[in-house]
């Protein structure tokens, strides 16, 4: 069923449990994700990055095939669009169907990060949709990224404030990750209070990006104290070419892209069902596979 991800993660917030949002790149890995989603009993985040579509495929193209795709499930599916910085295109992703959207003003004043966020929160009432927002900077893993720094972290009254001031669904806090893969060797200082103190003062749905390359044990803990969304791309993306390097060094490998993309798409899909367990989402849609879509629109409400 096709949803957006303001009931999905209602529920998630209400259970103790984390959504997994998996960037797709194309109809093929969003194929991949629903049916690993539907084989788990999970509901499924198929993020779609604003750079990607613009790039690639854009939002009238690969949308509606998605749709359809969620539709043939039982199990939630919803289509967020993945760091919307340019709200024009933001609003054209709407327009085409995407259920849920992130708008992105991170790199602005703070009051100027509200009040583009405000107007979309109002602009995407229209369409039934879910927004989410970030606070915080959780900047690209690179030389001289700086992602260790303090001021990468989320200053909790701020998300307090920022919260209570734009009416989002749900707000991305930087806490100790970043995006894509860490250098070898690092690893990350999560600072759980950070979440703690917004989750007990807002009571909000919180979103853990950069997901991907941390401690198994850390993420859960994340999970336990508030986060019930949580965004994987690189891990998705290594098994994926992991696996494509292994079948391109067979000698007879052949030139055939359907002798490639199923077991690569495969590969992918075993990292999507360990992170529906460790984020304890594994079954959570199976409450929804007789009542259907009329009860899990009620839930949203």
């Amino acid at each position: 069923m096709y949803v957006s991800m303001k009931g999905m993660l209602a529920k998630a917030n209400k259970e103790g449990y984390a959504v997994m949002a998996i960037n797709a790149f194309n109809l093929e890995s969003a194929a991949g994700v629903i049916h690993a989603a539907t084989k788990m009993n999970s509901p499924i985040i198929i993020d779609l990055l604003q750079d990607h579509v613009k790039a690639y495929f854009d939002c009238d193209v690969l949308t509606k095939p998605i749709i359809k795709m969620a539709e043939q499930t039982h199990v939630p599916v919803a289509i967020n669009l993945d760091h919307g910085s340019d709200v024009a295109h933001l609003k054209r992703c709407l327009h085409e169907g995407f259920s849920s959207v992130m708008i992105d003003a991170s790199a602005h004043p703070f009051d100027e990060n509200v009040a583009i966020t405000r107007s979309v929160v109002e602009f995407a009432q229209e369409f039934d949709a879910s927004v989410e927002a970030e606070v915080g900077n959780m900047g690209p893993v690179g030389e001289g990224a700086g992602f260790t720094e303090s001021d990468m972290y989320t200053n909790p009254d701020a998300a307090i404030d920022f919260i209570n001031k734009t009416g989002v669904d749900a707000l991305a806090v930087s806490f100790g990750s970043t995006h894509g893969d860490y250098p070898e060797g690092y690893v990350p200082t999560f600072h759980f209070d950070i979440v703690e103190k917004i989750k007990a003062a807002t009571g909000k749905p919180l979103v853990l990006h950069g997901g991907s390359g941390n401690p198994d044990s850390e993420v859960a803990e994340a999970v336990r104290i508030g986060i019930q969304k949580v965004n994987i791309s690189s891990d998705y993306k290594s098994a994926f070419f992991t696996k494509a390097r292994e079948i391109l060094a067979q000698p007879n490998s052949g030139w055939d892209p359907n002798n490639l993309f199923p077991e690569c798409i495969e590969a992918g899909k075993q990292v999507i069902k360990h992170k529906m367990e460790l984020f304890d989402s594994k079954g959570k849609a199976a409450l929804y596979r007789e009542s259907g879509v009329k009860q899990w629109r009620q839930d949203q409400e």
